[in-house]
Order: C-alpha cells, then sequence, then structure tokens
C-alpha cells in the first residue's frame, strides 16, 4: 500500500467517500480470534474498509447469513503439475475457493531454467490469481541425473529480489545441508542475506539431523510421514503442511498430531494435483474439508489455510478478513458440513459462482519453453535390461504416496540373459531415456505394483529432471511410446500391441499445455479410463502421477534415474542383481 491508496481508504472507513461495495448480513470467520461474527463487510479499492457502521456504498450484496471466509493459501505447490498453463489454472483453482499460490516452479526450471522462471512469471502476472514464486534451490535434485538446466546460487541472486519471489523452494539436499556443501550453502546465503523463506522438504530426518537441517534456516517441511514426525519438525519451529495431491495425501495420517496448541504452525498444500483431481475433489478446500470430517474445529482449519500461510509467507496484506487487507474471499453456506465456495471474490471483485469462472484470465505466450526434446540415437535396443542374475532389486511401488520400497525378486532371463516377464508375476520393466542435452543415456530397472498386464505407458514428466520414463512389459511398445513423445515434444501416451490408444501432448517444456481446463480434464479423464479397463493398471494408484515420481533420487528408497537404479536410502546407485 501507499500514501494516497492508504489515505483514500482512511477517508472510506471514516465515511466521507462512498466504499466500492458492501456484503451485508456476512457471517464472517475471524481467524484472529479463532470464531466468528455476523457484520456487514465494506470494501474499498479491492481491500476491505471495515465493519458495520453507516457508511455509504456503491453496490450492495446481501450475504443472507452465509460464511465470508477468507481466501484459501495454497503454501507450496508445483502448477506444472496441473498440466495447466499459469492463466488456465487461476481458472480451475479460483472457483474452488483458493485466491494465493506459492508455488515452486522447479518443474519448467529442471527442463528449461531461467527461461521457464521467467515464463512463470509473465505469465502468472496478470491473472486474477495471486501467484508467488519459491526460486527452485535443487536444480538439479541431485547430481545423479541429466537435468535441462543447472541454476546456482549466482542464479538465484538474479531473481530473489523480485517481491513476488518469497525465498527458496524446497531444499531437497538433506544431505548437502547437514554436511554444509559450499554449494549448497552459497544458495542458503542468497536468502540469509535477505531474510527470506527457505522450504523444506525431509522426509523422515529426526534427532540431530533434523537439529541441523532445521537450524539452518528451513522454515517449513510438506513431507511428514507420521504425527510424531510432524510434533518433532514444530517443536524446532517449524510450519508443516498437509498435503492433499493427487498422489501424495497426508492430511488424514497426520491430522492425530494436529493439536489446538500446535494448529498455528500447519498450513495446507497441495504440491502435485493433476487437473481432474482438482475439478472432481478440489483444491485446497479438499485438504480443509477431510481435516474438519475428522474432527479439527471448522475454524481451526480454516485459520490454518489462510491466516498461518500468511504469517508463513510474510503476506500480511491477505489471509484474514481484517481492515487494510485484501478483499481476498469467498461466501459459503456451511463450515462444518463441507465447505463449498459459492461466490468468490478477489480484491472485492466476484471471479466465481457456483463453482464456475466467470471471466477467463489473460494468456501469455509460452515463447522460449516450447519444443523441448534432444535425445539422442534412441532404438529399442536401449531398453535392453539383463539383469546378470535371477536375484534381483526391485521398485515397489506404495500406494498412496512416493515412497517406494527396496523390494526384492527372483525372475528369469532368456539365453542371453535379458530379462523375460512373467503374466503371473506383477513385475514390469521401467527405463528413463535422458531428452535435455542429446547424451543418448538410457537406464533401465524393475518395478512390482503397477498392475499393468500388457502395453507401455510413457511420459515426459518425470520428477524432478523430467526425463522420459516408460514402463511396460515388452520392448516394441515402450519403444513405440518413447518415439511418440518425442516426434510431439513431451507429452503422456499409452500403446498396446503397436497400437496407439491414448496420447495427451503436453507442448509446453513437456509438461503443461496451453489447452483449455475442460479439455484437459477430458482427455486425461478418457486417458485414465483406458489406462484401467485395457491396460490393466491397478485402481490403488494414479497411472500417470505414480510414474511421474518413480525417477525421484531423493524420496526412499529405489528410484530410476537415466544413471542408474538408485538407492536413496545409502544415496549411492546400486546393481539390479544381488549377488551371493
Amino acid at each position: 500500500m501507499d500514501k494516497k491508496r492508504a489515505s483514500g481508504l482512511i477517508d472510506a472507513a471514516m465515511g466521507r467517500i462512498p466504499c466500492d461495495t458492501v456484503i451485508r448480513n456476512a457471517e464472517v470467520v475471524d481467524v484472529f480470534s479463532r470464531t466468528t461474527f455476523r457484520t456487514d463487510v465494506y470494501i474499498y479499492d479491492g481491500l476491505i474498509a471495515g465493519f458495520g457502521g453507516d457508511r455509504k456504498a456503491e453496490n450492495e450484496i446481501d450475504a443472507e447469513g452465509r460464511y465470508l471466509i477468507p481466501g484459501f493459501i495454497d503454501a507450496h505447490c508445483h502448477i506444472e503439475s496441473s498440466h495447466l498453463s499459469p492463466s488456465e489454472f487461476s481458472d480451475a483453482v479460483i472457483p474452488r475457493g483458493t485466491t494465493t499460490v506459492i508455488a515452486d516452479p522447479h518443474e519448467i526450471c529442471n527442463v528449461t531454467g531461467l527461461d521457464g522462471m521467467e515464463y512463470m512469471l509473465k505469465a502468472s502476472e496478470n491473472i486474477p490469481l495471486s501467484v508467488f514464486l519459491m526460486f527452485p534451490s535443487c536444480v538439479p535434485a541431485t547430481p545423479f541425473e541429466h537435468s535441462g538446466a543447472v541454476l546456482t546460487a549466482a542464479e538465484i541472486e538474479k531473481y530473489i529480489d523480485n517481491d513476488r519471489v518469497l525465498g527458496l523452494g524446497e531444499m531437497m539436499n538433506y544431505p548437502g545441508v547437514a554436511s554444509h556443501d559450499e554449494i549448497v550453502m552459497d544458495k542458503l546465503q542468497e536468502a540469509y542475506a535477505r531474510r527470506k523463506n527457505i522450504d523444506g522438504h525431509a522426509p523422515s530426518i529426526l534427532g540431530m539431523g533434523l537439529d541441523a537441517y532445521s537450524g539452518a534456516g528451513i522454515t517449513t517441511d510438506h513431507e511428514c510421514e507420521t504425527p510424531e514426525e510432524l510434533k518433532e519438525k514444530i517443536r524446532r519451529g517449524m510450519f508443516i503442511m498437509l498435503r492433499q495431491g493427487t498422489a501424495c495425501r497426508n492430511v488424514l495420517q497426520l491430522l492425530p498430531g494436529v493439536t489446538d496448541g500446535n494448529s498455528s504452525r500447519l498450513l495446507f498444500c497441495t504440491d502435485d494435483k493433476q487437473p481432474q483431481t482438482i475439478v472432481s475433489s478440489g483444491h485446497v478446500n479438499e485438504g480443509v474439508n477431510i481435516a474438519i470430517e475428522n474432527g479439527v474445529d471448522p475454524v481451526t482449519a480454516i485459520t490454518m489455510a489462510t491466516l498461518n500461510a500468511s504469517v508463513c509467507y510474510h503476506l500480511d496484506d491477505r489471509g484474514a478478513i481484517a481492515p487494510g487487507r485484501r478483499a481476498d474471499f469467498f461466501l459459503t453456506s456451511s463450515i462444518d458440513r463441507g465447505i463449498v465456495p459459492e461466490e468468490v471474490f478477489i480484491l472485492g471483485r466476484k471471479e466465481a459462482e457456483n463453482g464456475k469462472i466467470l471471466r477467463k484470465a489473460l494468456h501469455t505466450a509460452p515463447e522460449k519453453v516450447s519444443g523441448r526434446m534432444d535425445v539422442k540415437d534412441f532404438s529399442e535396443k536401449k531398453l535392453s535390461l539383463k539383469p546378470g542374475s535371477d536375484h534381483v532389486r526391485v521398485i515397489d511401488i506404495i500406494p498412496g504416496g512416493v515412497v517406494t520400497g527396496n523390494g526384492e525378486a527372483y525372475i528369469k532371463r532368456d539365453s542371453n540373459g535379458e530379462w523375460i516377464h512373467e503374466d503371473d508375476k506383477d513385475i514390469l520393466k521401467l527405463a528413463v531415456i535422458e531428452r535435455h542435452h542429446g547424451t543418448g543415456n538410457a537406464a533401465t530397472a524393475l518395478i512390482r505394483g503397477y498392475g499393468m498386464r500388457h502395453g507401455a505407458v510413457a511420459t515426459s514428466i518425470a520428477h524432478d529432471s523430467h526425463n522420459i520414463i516408460v514402463i511396460g512389459d515388452n520392448d516394441r511398445d515402450m519403444a513405440d511410446a518413447v518415439r511418440k513423445l518425442i516426434s510431439i515434444g513431451g507429452g503422456i501416451t499409452m500403446f498396446q500391441d503397436g497400437k496407439e490408444l491414448g496420447t495427451h501432448r503436453l507442448e509446453i517444456a513437456g509438461l503443461m499445455t496451453d489447452l483449455p481446463l475442460e479439455d484437459v480434464t477430458e482427455c486425461l479423464d478418457e486417458m485414465h479410463r483406458t489406462a484401467y479397463e485395457k491396460l490393466g493398471v491397478s485402481e490403488k494408484i494414479d497411472p500417470f502421477m505414480t510414474l511421474c515420481f518413480m525417477a525421484l533420487p531423493v524420496i526412499p528408497s529405489l528410484k530410476l534415474t537415466d544413471c542408474g537404479l538408485f538407492d536413496v536410502d545409502g544415496f549411492t546407485f546400486t546393481d539390479i542383481a544381488i549377488r551371493s
């Protein structure tokens, strides 16, 4: 706020000049006192001017006793995971009550570097949704894979002073922090020097390691696995995020750790949420509703989704209904039987009603971030898998999250030592093909729990370096799927017996598309049906989101990068073969 705007707001609050709008008969959710009260809410120049009193207003809206709730804040998300451009993402989440997001663009930056940062800043600048960014701290996530870019402290310095860059994104390199690696410490210093936030990513880190991690200034964590871990991290001053995404959902499992005493340190986030999940289940409101349905006081849950996030990220102009704060709010008939945003306002202007956006957000052309596909000498031979033993390590999928097991199995091999798929075993081949620098790298492994009977699924979304990842029972379908992605510049595709079963093109860095939300959800809904019904993928998992995380070498226990099978627990490469 500046002097001129403040002067106008003061005059409106004092009744010297008319307000723009008054919302009459509203039951305001007071997140400061964690209660509600009935009043009229006056709005001037996009800000809350005051409560009640004898003021005039140009427009009048009767809330008819409905609850008036501050707009929800997503404390940590990757817009890229929605497959949508920022403008379409805005149109998707605003009707669900989300008015602000803190986004980490490390997905697109892993592919396109600073071009991706520029695109995300520009494309999210003039849209109704408030988008703040955290500068990616780990591009690449580890040195054990090839990403499209390497971002150092020098690159961070170029952007971290931007008002919409709130600090450093999730610091996934726990070993680098614990050993005060010089490269990691140089990145942290950029945040230290400006007193900006540093987001965390530290699953199962406890004890002295957690002391070191939190002591290094890590502000938040969204990877808690147990209520006990949540409590330990809060004791060390961290903010903990309850995450409700598509593949990763930990709200329910963490709720036993939520108390009245620690609720001020809890936030809600979505992390990675696909568009059809947003449409069918909601955005931040899904996590809030789950908390309320399972015993959390409604106003406490709302406070966690609003004020707590504003406090954590120093966004003092939002997160509550109070004079001088942004008039970002929504009206709903109930807060204890499922919060359904009925009318959503941003800066006092109605932007959505009954689940529908009223005006499409401004679109920005994806310059410099499309057509990123540089694969060298790919052929079916790249998918060869000769384990060297019948006793092998297997990546075990664990439904409901992205943590995998370090499994073992006995397999069959042909006379040349090649792995043979067995129909009675739920073991498939997994391959990662480098797509950024034409290295020709390709690595293979075995995976269990996907459930697919016959065929292949491939995607250019493979966290976090986003090389091509493909899963299948035979090399022909796997190779056809990879070639399809190369030809279209990225996306998701499925093949069976040489026939293409469905493809979703993602022309923006192989991660997102300019297509409207409705087109994207329709395509993905059909592809999900195909994956379950024709390919036989296990209905316990999301066929595409789960696959995306099988290349992430910072989440235990086994993952596959373009350089080989990686043991995250030991933080080293490991052989597929187990030799006694």
